[in-house]
């Protein structure tokens, strides 16, 4: 992803981080600030900083030599998601994050008011699911419409914990149906909660699809499709930094590069099996062989209509099951950015055509 692979960080060190968010769920929802009227310079200016968080592009930028031709200066911060982001951002410490799509709209509900500037999902994404359900040994549990009075493991503010809510809706299931069970769904902690039978029932991503049944499944455990789009992901940033012209046209330029890296992920496998999962994450070719399969081929589009209605719809079923207050999904997405990075990747296209 490509952004949908996250940094491995301990649940001791990302609790906290959850634990923030949740306590800002009584802060007023944040007042989106219109830029759109903003001017972007044609030129960046070379001494724009960025801190940026998204280490697989970081990586990626490396491996294809294009991390030497960012027009800006660029400082990387080893974090990315929603709650590592959304803090660094209330700290100002952080100007652009690789994220899926609950961290923009958690923020807002939380008074920080944030910015979408890119956009990406899966091509076939049901065949190339980002998360499939866990299924602790013993849960008799075989469809969604099984999870009925389950324990379920719950993270508030990510994508697993929208995805646990349009799940129990596929199944004609709200919240008051089933047991939620907050975990942070970092590293090993839904595996390990699914194997030792605190729940039963979470949404795996990653090598754990793999993993999980390799190691519990002579126990009874499985995983179980949800038949459900979960492949959104985005470049978020908080709104000031697109407030600012000089910024402003360095995050445009970064979004350009971000595409360019999602292109080369997907068209040099090998490298990339050996330069990120292997190098720097530390899994075994086995591992990053499993995973470039799972994640399929980016999609990039150049009309975010399609995204923002989707979001419209996650922001509603959220708002219907938390009792937060629904709102226009436009507000998180700046479309001064809409077709950036489609332009960047068609004009390279063309170049080398």
């Amino acid at each position: 992803m490509s952004v949908r692979t996250r940094v491995a960080l301990s649940a001791a060190l990302i609790a906290p981080l959850l634990l923030a968010g949740c306590a800002g769920t009584t802060a007023s929802t944040a007042e989106s600030k219109n830029v759109a009227d903003v001017k972007i310079p044609e030129k960046v200016d070379p001494d724009t900083t960025l801190t940026i968080g998204s280490p697989e592009i970081h990586v990626a930028l490396k491996l294809s030599g294009e991390i030497d031709k960012l027009p800006f200066k660029a400082k990387w911060a080893n974090l990315s998601g929603g709650p590592q982001c959304s803090e660094a951002f209330r700290a100002h410490s952080l100007d652009v994050c690789s994220a899926a799509e609950i961290p923009s709209i958690h923020a807002h509900w939380t008074g920080l008011d944030t910015k979408l500037v890119a956009a990406e999902f899966r091509k076939d994404p049901i065949d190339h699911p980002t998360y499939e359900l866990g299924i602790a040994p013993g849960a008799d549990i075989d469809s969604l419409k099984d999870l009925r009075g389950k324990k379920i493991a719950y993270s508030p503010g990510q994508a697993q914990g929208a995805l646990v809510l349009r799940i129990l809706a596929k199944a004609g299931l709200t919240k008051e149906d089933v047991e939620l069970v907050e975990l942070p769904s970092t590293g090993d902690a839904y595996p390990t909660a699914l194997g030792s039978r605190q729940v039963d029932a979470a949404p795996l991503g990653s090598v754990n699809i793999k993993r999980y049944p390799a190691k519990y499944g002579k126990d009874g455990a499985k995983t179980i499709p949800h038949g459900l789009r979960d492949d959104p992901g985005h470049l978020w940033v908080p709104t000031e930094a697109v407030s600012d012209p000089e910024k402003a046209a360095a995050i445009r330029e970064f979004v350009k590069f971000w595409a360019r890296a999602q292109v080369w992920i997907d068209q040099h496998p090998d490298e990339w099996i050996e330069g990120y999962y292997i190098k720097d994450q530390g899994l075994t070719r086995e591992d990053g062989e499993y995973l470039v399969k799972q994640n399929g081929h980016p999609d990039i589009p150049a009309d975010w209509t399609s995204a923002i209605e989707r979001q419209q719809g996650t922001i509603d079923l959220l708002a219907k099951e938390t009792g937060k207050e629904s709102f226009d999904a436009e507000t998180l997405f700046d479309r001064r950015y809409e077709s950036v990075a489609a332009d960047a990747i068609k004009s390279d296209a063309e170049a080398g055509s």
